[in-house]
């Protein structure tokens, strides 16, 4: 069974750096998009970065400029390099492969807290 597995996050003080990885666990093949979606406390979850299988990005605006979302086809893998944190990006951050057909699969998060 394939799983996700985030990995990478911690607590960071503002203007820092992290970068986040998922990795696929088992199996995977023809990964669609990729993509970062974090949910603050109290909040809904919302997207942070999606990049397409070939390698077209999105990103949220209030992440623009500062996140940078790339990925490894070959070791079915996602990253996000997260610079200049601010406090509001502190969340639980999700990692999310989509497959043809509307198969989705989900990481279970991996918490950021930017404070000082």
């Amino acid at each position: 069974q394939v799983q996700l597995v985030e990995s990478g996050g911690g607590s960071v003080q503002p203007g820092g750096s992290l970068r986040l990885s998922c990795a696929a666990s088992g199996s995977i093949f023809s990964i669609n998009d990729m993509g970062w979606y974090r949910q603050a406390p109290g909040k809904q979850r919302e997207l942070v970065a999606t990049i397409t299988g070939g390698g077209s990005t999105n990103y949220a605006d209030s992440v623009k400029g500062r996140f940078t979302i790339s990925r490894d086809n070959l070791l079915n893998t996602v990253y996000l390099q997260m610079n200049s944190l601010k406090p509001e990006d502190t969340a639980v951050y999700y990692c999310k492969f989509d497959r043809p057909f509307g198969v989705t699969y989900w990481g279970k998060g991996t918490l950021v807290t930017v404070s000082s």
